[in-house]
């Protein structure tokens, strides 16, 4: 057995669903200590975070993950029990495998490979993790690049290993994410008896108008690194139950993935603009999950793109896809930021796994950036 898939059978065992860590933390200084690097609690709340760096010297290239897991759902739908890892027909299963347990144990046993080989590199390294980035993300690595920011601790690189892969590892790395916008709507009306609708005033017939607008806005039309900026509602509720009450209030919650072409203020503006000519009254509430960002070049991608070829012997795609990751907290600093993981096709779902020849191609990957960029030729 490999030492990556070792240590992410250990990390899989410890059942650390958000914001839990359930020790996985611990057995990750325990394994980077060894290596130089010092460990630096930086917990907030209920959220365990923790820096681990070797050397203080510049550049600073940072491996950024989270051990908390998503809630494994009902255990008899699973094949095997989710927090027992699995090996069968040569894939992994367990609860945190591909996300992102898998891209954890890659990234550090690629840490070790290549210190043994390399000692005298240049520039330092570190791992940053946190325990809430599949929670509500707002004691994890907000907070802990808060402290840096305000020591004066910049990182250069970091490579997030999120789940990014496509249909093989590498095939795709994320070089950007689009931000996200959260908005909770409350529409107010006046509640009566259905029977007597001149006395009363129905809210979701004085939104129905204003949603047709709202979902129809063209927000933008994308540029070349983002598709266009999407609206889409996520929950609407009215009414007490009864079939005979015209209801008062009618609460929407909606959300923007948006691009580089927009920013939260100006959605906020044109949102409201939409809204005001309807005439109802209302309360519109906002939550930022993260601004847009892009990487679209420099020596992180360089020196990703040199290593994924190395390996596997083809070109990744850049792609700005999916969801948020905590890489949104990190590209405000200026550093340059990508992810780079296993492949996502299980992530979330029933019997999550990674491949085993896949979990050692991605710790191979990991170390060839390293040498790409830290070692001088």
């Amino acid at each position: 057995m490999s030492d990556t898939l070792e240590l992410l059978k250990t990390l899989i065992s410890r059942p650390s669903v958000t914001p839990q860590d359930a020790g996985c933390q611990e057995l990750l200084t325990e394994c980077l200590a060894p290596l130089g690097f010092t460990a630096e609690r930086l917990d907030f709340a209920d959220t365990q975070n923790i820096w681990l760096r070797r050397r203080q010297d510049k550049p600073l290239f940072t491996f950024l993950g989270h051990t908390d897991v998503v809630p494994p759902g009902s255990l008899s739908a699973w094949d095997s029990p989710p927090f027992e890892p699995t090996i069968k027909d040569g894939k992994l299963y367990g609860r945190g495998a591909a996300d992102m347990k898998g891209g954890i144990a890659a990234f550090v046993t690629a840490v070790g490979r290549f210190l043994a080989k390399h000692p005298d590199h240049q520039g330092s390294i570190a791992v940053m993790m946190t325990s809430d980035e599949e929670g509500i993300a707002t004691h994890g690595v907000v907070k802990v690049v808060d402290v840096l920011e305000q020591r004066g601790e910049k990182i250069d690189w970091c490579l997030v290993g999120e789940p990014s892969s496509d249909k093989r590892i590498g095939d795709v790395i994320r070089v950007g994410r689009r931000g996200s916008l959260c908005a909770r709507l409350t529409v107010i009306g006046i509640q009566g008896h259905v029977a007597y609708p001149e006395l009363a005033e129905n809210p979701i017939h004085t939104f129905a108008p204003a949603l047709k607008a709202l979902t129809e806005e063209v927000w933008d039309q994308g540029n070349e690194f983002f598709p266009p900026t999407r609206l889409q509602v996520s929950n609407i509720n009215g009414g007490t139950g009864a079939e005979n009450i015209i209801p008062g209030h009618l609460d929407v919650q909606f959300n923007l993935r948006f691009c580089t072409e927009l920013n939260a203020e100006t959605i906020q503006q044109r949102t409201h603009a939409i809204l005001d000519p309807f005439g109802f009254k209302y309360q519109l509430d906002w939550r930022l999950s993260g601004q847009p960002f892009l990487t679209a070049s420099g020596e992180l991608v360089a020196a990703t793109h040199a290593a994924i070829k190395s390996v596997t012997g083809y070109a990744p795609l850049d792609d700005t896809g999916g969801g948020t990751s905590d890489g949104r907290f990190i590209a405000p600093t200026g550093a340059q930021v990508i992810e780079l993981g296993p492949l996502n096709e299980s992530i979330h779902k029933i019997n999550e796994h990674i491949g085993l020849e896949d979990l050692e191609t991605l710790s191979a990957i990991y170390e060839q950036v390293l040498v790409n960029l830290l070692v001088v030729t």
